[in-house]
């Protein structure tokens, strides 16, 4: 059968449009379906999100084309990282790798902002002859057979293809449209995001504090500008979205109790649902799941974009290489290869952290020690702390 295209992405999100990105001087045609105008893929606004990549995503963005296109001086070194528990002082340490002291590498990862991922994306896409980006205008309908993918777009449009590819985020309607089931965990709270200047160094090191009724991360991006990172429950979330900008540098500086000297906001805020998602399966007929309709994962431990990235690069690979061999790019074979290599990483991890932010997100008495007694005892057990650094750093 003749199609419109051979690959249509739904999302030009920064998975959909690195996705697209994969195909770069092959034989293979990407249409790209976002809904917003192309003016924000140009030039997409600063949302708030800090993103930690691992030395994996770095290595996929350089490949990519992407990486060379972030200003040098807005790749964050994340040297290494601690996490807090309740009001005690005692901290689980993830320090530098120990690589660092021979000089390959000098950090546990790289943060870089959301908007500058995006934009870096775009950029390579829109040099590329292969890839059709269609913005402003929404799916309306998707529906798959054993011959082709047919999307219906809001304008009335209809686009066939060999395979389709959903990145149109965790609460994907790609997705819901295929007939695939997801894990949805709403943990009822609230993000909030915002930069802070102050006078005391961060080092380079990110924090995590469990506090009890709400959590605090700190992502260093300049050595005295931080990226604060509140979750509290929805109920309570009005106590600090009401803030102004400056009351919640206060807030955060109370929080800390000092610990990085004065504060003070050093830009915008904004707020986010948290909730997580695994899709059961990542694939159905003539279809695949990508980036967060995939996988939307608790920001605690920083892996959203790493499995967003990791899921480009496997399903693209064998996408690519059954081209190459002159195969069908949609067949159940290839797709469902695809799901066991992403799912062995994924699915552990979903559950994993849903599992320990639950844990320390219990602020009954019990637990309180118990999570105090978790930090102690992971933070004398080698072999267990190597197992998460590995994981943090890909």
């Amino acid at each position: 059968m003749t199609m419109d295209t051979d690959i249509i992405v739904v999302g030009g999100g920064p998975a959909g449009l690195a996705f697209a990105r994969q195909f770069k001087n092959s034989r293979l045609h990407v249409t790209v379906i976002e809904k917003a105008p192309l003016e924000s893929l140009q030039n997409p606004a600063y949302d708030g999100r800090e993103i930690a990549l691992t030395h994996l995503s770095r290595e996929i963005m350089q490949k990519l084309g992407m990486w060379q296109r972030i200003p040098e001086n807005e790749i964050y070194r994340l040297r290494d990282a601690k996490v807090y528990n309740g009001t005690s002082d005692y901290t689980l340490h993830f320090p530098e790798p120990k690589k660092a002291r021979g000089g390959a590498t000098d950090r546990l990862g790289n943060l870089i902002s959301n908007h500058n991922i995006r934009r870096a994306a775009y950029e390579e896409v829109a040099q590329m002859n292969n890839v059709d980006l269609r913005c402003g205008v929404g799916v309306k309908k998707v529906e798959t057979s054993t011959n082709q993918a047919i999307v219906e777009l809001e304008n009335g449009d209809k686009l066939t293809a060999k395979l389709l590819v959903a990145a149109d985020s965790r609460f994907s309607q790609t997705r819901r449209q295929l007939g695939i089931a997801a894990d949805m965990h709403d943990f009822g709270r609230t993000v909030i995001v915002f930069r802070t200047k102050h006078t005391i160094s961060n080092q380079h090191t990110a924090n995590e504090c469990f506090f009890y009724g709400r959590t605090l991360a700190l992502l260093p991006l300049e050595e005295h500008l931080t990226n604060c990172v509140i979750t509290i429950k929805n109920t309570h979330a009005h106590e600090l979205l009401d803030m102004t900008p400056e009351q919640l540098a206060q807030e955060a500086q109370k929080m800390l109790k000092g610990k990085l000297g004065n504060m003070e906001s050093a830009g915008t805020v904004h707020s986010y649902p948290l909730v997580g998602v695994h899709a059961q399966k990542f694939y159905s007929t003539r279809s695949a799941l990508i980036g967060d309709a995939a996988v939307g994962m608790h920001p605690v431990t920083a892996h959203g974009y790493n499995l967003g990235l990791e899921s480009t690069d496997i399903l693209a690979k064998l996408i690519l290489q059954a081209e190459q061999k002159g195969r069908d790019i949609g067949e159940v074979g290839l797709l469902e290869m695809y799901n066991v290599k992403h799912q062995l990483h994924t699915r552990p991890l979903y559950h994993g952290t849903n599992a320990m932010v639950t844990f320390f997100t219990t602020d009954h008495a019990p637990v309180k020690l118990l999570r105090d007694a978790t930090l102690r005892v992971s933070n004398n057990l080698p072999p267990l702390k190597k197992l998460i650094s590995k994981q943090l750093t890909g």
